[in-house]
């Protein structure tokens, strides 16, 4: 019976030990104290920031992107037809990058076919920017969050050698802990979000690259129709 409740006190013994060792992502960051803390939140702040550049530039993309298949048809038929104010009025209609280049190029029909190319160019590099606005923020939390992290994490070790320093070399694990968390707990949030940051910009690149495409090629299509014989 003593055998039984010595081995029944070892394993609630052990299990306590493994509770108080079980640490959530809260009690990482309180435990870090208040360096920690701050940084944490900046950190915090360029997430919800990279997040919602993020989802806002992804869905102005995408609408960007979407065209009718027949547009430049419907163009080519009303500039065939001598329809200039309907083809004006169609790319009024359509809300799209390809749209609006193809209403600069068919206001000035008539001019020098290198005029009409410069203006569909100079709408284009205007397109360009609005499709890439604020994008370069999103780069630079992607850089600036991992450092910001890795300042916490000389931070922290400051504070935990400050603490050896002042016990003599003497100090306990105990009261390294808060320099300690500090210095972890912002260099695994600061990476974290720096990754996330990262892998949106790329995604957004691909994405503002494909547009552009799509932009260039209706451009060369446009160009090619005022070449054919009417």
């Amino acid at each position: 019976m003593n055998m039984f409740q010595e081995v029944t006190e070892g394993v609630e013994a052990t299990a306590s030990i493994s509770e108080e060792k079980t640490l959530s992502v809260i009690d990482l960051i309180v435990n870090g104290g208040t360096g920690s803390i701050v940084i944490i939140m900046v950190l915090f702040v360029l997430l919800f920031v990279a997040m919602y550049i993020y989802f806002e530039r992804i869905f102005a993309i995408k609408a960007a992107s979407k065209i009718d298949k027949n547009f430049m048809n419907q163009i080519r038929d009303h500039i065939m037809n001598g329809k200039l104010e309907a083809a004006k009025l169609l790319c009024a209609q359509t809300d799209s990058p390809v749209a609006r280049l193809t209403e600069k190029g068919v206001a000035r029909i008539g001019k020098p076919l290198d005029d009409i190319n410069t203006a569909i160019e100079n709408a284009g590099t205007l397109e360009v920017y609005k499709l890439e606005k604020n994008v370069s923020v999103l780069a630079t939390v992607a850089g600036a969050a991992p450092m910001i992290g890795f300042l916490g994490t000389v931070i922290g070790m400051i504070l935990a050698f400050h603490e050896m320093a002042s016990s003599g070399g003497q100090a306990e694990m105990g009261s390294l802990a808060s320099g300690i968390y500090t210095a972890m707990t912002t260099t695994v949030a600061g990476l974290v979000v720096g990754i996330i940051a990262y892998i949106g910009y790329n995604h957004l690149v691909v994405r503002t690259d494909k547009v552009v495409h799509q932009m260039e090629a209706n451009a060369v299509q446009f160009l090619d129709l005022l070449n054919e014989p009417i």
